[in-house]
């Protein structure tokens, strides 16, 4: 009779509400008296999302009582498993006593013991247990495990709770503890300690860090970790929390160490946020801040040698752009001054489009923005600049039958610079500037079969005068020829400068879409100029009055890899600037390199050439073993930045990371530092998330 559904309604009346409880599936099934049901053969027991299968079912009126006979397997809503050789429990499988039992949570973490009482649905107390998530075979000790006589698990809140629990690795006892708390795996938010990680470091010595999480709440958390070693005593601290409208984070750190760089505490503080305020309005902020220009390498918490802190408010619509910032800048270089950056920065600005019945685009801009340097100097490195100004674009497209594409600009900008502690500006200085353009384009296409060829040629003839006095230049020292500037109105990445007189920009792209999946791009891209600008400097490639030639390239290959390339060329063959990056990304493999040269240039900031590569990635060799690498050199001073390897092993049990970096003196770093990591993961405690391994076979 498989598949034969017993309903004790229909048997015996009296039982019905037992039946309500739990459905039963049998091969054969029988009444002893009044109170005695009895199932033998392929038995299914189902209630409320659980399983249970057994050999034999004795369900006792009565007591109202399920007594069962092994191999039991009860599998739970949550995916909890639990096997035992003889089970008393109640028509619901939520109570009882379950004798040479096994409960696996998760599918990675075994929980074997002699007796399990399982309570309310709830818990379940487990008596001279073994956990582990290692794979055991035979007679075979797991590569690591918890002995303990007593372990309760509390299936609501996701805990594992041990009494006299010992930590043995192959059997050999190395750790006791009386007490012990640890989440299950399918915990993702349990307060506690979290992975702890050795570090070794030729500046602060051999130390450990011990992390410890601790949930406020289902919006909030803390994380804080103190750091231990020969030469510092540090502890770092991060909040977050979620409100119903945007997040914040704070990162901070404090130290007490014995590198004399400070005599007081250092230390840093990293806040950002991001809420959504009403009417549509972002407000963000960033904030940055540390104790002095060393500690953030010293700590390897960042390679940057200028911290930004910003706040900001943005606005967007279909048609209309609004933001205000305030920024605060402080350097970390040695050599440099926060007083002369300038440090603080503020800037407003409002742009709005419209679309007038006559057809083409209207854009009207409105901005302001505020450098000021504190201290006493004069002069480039005192001077404080506002600048307040408007502009007014119009711009319309025209396409022809042929498939030309002719786009024409009209523009006007004005503005109005206060400048304080300068001798060289005046106090108030006041320049207008109009703009005119005409973009001709000629896509052609060529198909061949499923490959699609693409060359546009493209010309724009520009015009701009300059009206009024030179202001000081504090946003566009640094200009740089390159494919999003090539046909723009002004070459500036500014409001600063500004160009005079006749441009004619000439270009030619090249595209290639194959069918294997291969994608290329080929482009080149020339200035001319009725006079030569003195504005733009050696390196931008727009001195004289004809730029270097611009070239720049991209293949796209199948299976995640990616070329690109620029290069600005002379007429002699000689170049200015050259950068080349590659891209790998694949599930197995993650890889980025770069490289760039830049040739010195003391007008544009830099005083020596720039000559320099980088490359770093993480491999995974096989599913237990994978290594990264990471590393900076310096080509033109032949000299390292930074060198970094690491390496990891798991199997389904544990994971193992092995590292050393190393970062060599930099504008902020006068000591190289050395630092060597290590640490070690047991899995299938609050391991979501972590890549699972399937076990070897075990070998007879």
């Amino acid at each position: 009779m498989r598949f034969f559904w017993v309903c004790l309604a229909l048997l015996l009346p009296q039982v019905a509400v037992a039946q309500m409880a739990a459905t039963l599936v049998a091969d054969d099934v029988f009444v002893e008296g009044q109170n005695r049901l009895t199932a033998t053969g392929n038995i299914e027991v189902l209630y409320d999302g659980s399983r249970l299968t057994a050999s034999r079912v004795i369900y006792d009126k009565a007591a109202d009582r399920l007594r069962i006979e092994g191999p039991i397997l009860i599998t739970g809503p949550d995916g909890e498993i639990l096997t035992a050789d003889q089970a008393d429990m109640d028509p619901k499988l939520e109570n009882g006593v379950l004798l040479g039992a096994r409960l696996v949570l998760d599918q990675q973490l075994q929980l074997a013991a002699n007796q399990i009482d399982r309570a309310d649905g709830r818990y379940s107390q487990l008596y001279k247990t073994a956990v582990t998530s290692c794979q055991v075979c035979g007679g075979q000790k797991p590569l690591w495990e918890i002995r303990a006589e007593k372990v309760i698990h509390d299936a609501e809140a996701q805990q594992l709770y041990f009494r006299n629990a010992t930590f043995r690795v192959k059997g050999v006892p190395i750790l006791y503890l009386p007490y012990l708390r640890l989440p299950d795996p399918n915990n993702t938010r349990a307060t506690g300690l979290l992975l702890p990680r050795l570090q070794s470091s030729n500046r602060l010595g051999i130390g450990i860090e011990v992390p410890y999480y601790i949930a406020l709440s289902d919006s909030r958390d803390l994380l804080l970790t103190p750091y231990l070693s020969s030469n510092s005593r540090t502890l770092t601290t991060r909040y977050r929390q979620a409100f119903r409208n945007g997040t914040i984070a704070i990162t901070a750190a404090g130290s007490n160490d014995d590198l004399g760089v400070s005599d007081g505490l250092r230390g840093y503080v990293f806040a950002e946020g991001d809420f959504a305020l009403a009417n549509g309005i972002k407000l963000r902020f960033d904030i940055q801040s540390a104790s002095d220009a060393a500690y953030l390498s010293d700590y390897g918490v960042t390679d940057v040698d200028r911290l930004s802190s910003i706040v900001a408010l943005t606005k967007v619509t279909e048609d209309m752009l609004w933001s205000t910032s305030l920024s605060y800048y402080q350097t970390l270089r040695t050599g440099e001054r926060n007083a002369s950056l300038p440090p603080l920065v503020a800037s407003a600005g409002l742009v709005r489009r419209f679309y007038p019945a006559a057809g083409g685009t209207v854009t009207a801009t409105a901005s302001a923005d505020t450098l000021l340097r504190y201290g006493s100097a004069t002069g480039q490195l005192g001077r404080d600049v506002t600048r307040t100004g408007g502009s007014l674009r119009y711009m319309r497209d025209w396409l022809s039958g042929s498939g030309v594409l002719l786009t024409g600009t009209g523009a006007l900008t004005a503005d109005v610079w206060q400048v304080n502690d300068s001798t060289q500006f005046d106090a108030t200085i006041a320049r207008t500037v109009p703009y005119a353009q005409v973009l001709l384009r000629y896509p052609l296409v060529r198909r061949n079969g499923r490959t699609r060829h693409v060359l546009e040629p493209v010309a724009a003839l520009s015009w701009s005068r300059t009206l009024g006095s030179t202001p000081p230049n504090e946003d566009s020292t640094r200009p740089e020829l390159d494919e999003g500037n090539l046909l723009a109105l002004t070459h500036f990445p500014g409001q600063d400068a500004a160009e005079d007189g006749f441009r004619l920009a000439l270009g030619l792209t090249w595209t290639r879409a194959g069918s294997e999946g291969v994608t290329s791009t080929l482009g080149f891209g020339r200035i001319l100029r009725d006079t030569a600008d003195p504005q733009f400097t050696r390196t931008s490639g727009q001195t004289g009055d004809a730029s270097d030639w611009l070239v720049a390239g991209q293949i796209i290959l199948p299976r995640g890899l990616t070329f690109d390339g620029r290069a600005l060329l002379q007429d002699d063959g000689t170049t200015t600037l050259a950068t080349a990056r590659v891209f790998w990304s694949r599930p197995e493999v993650q890889l980025a390199g770069g490289y760039i040269w830049q040739q010195a240039d003391v007008a544009g900031g830099r005083p020596g050439t720039v000559s320099e590569y980088s490359l770093d990635g993480t491999v995974q060799l096989t599913p237990a073993w994978d290594v990264s690498f990471d590393t900076r050199y310096d080509i033109a001073r032949d000299s390292p930045v930074r060198a970094g390897f690491g390496v990891g092993w798991r199997n389904e049990c544990v994971t193992v990371s092995l590292s050393v970096s190393r970062r060599y003196a930099s504008s902020t770093t006068l000591q190289p530092t050395t630092n060597y990591g290590l640490s070690v993961a047991l899995q299938g405690f609050s391991a979501n998330g972590v890549p699972r391994i399937t076990p070897a076979t075990c070998r007879k």
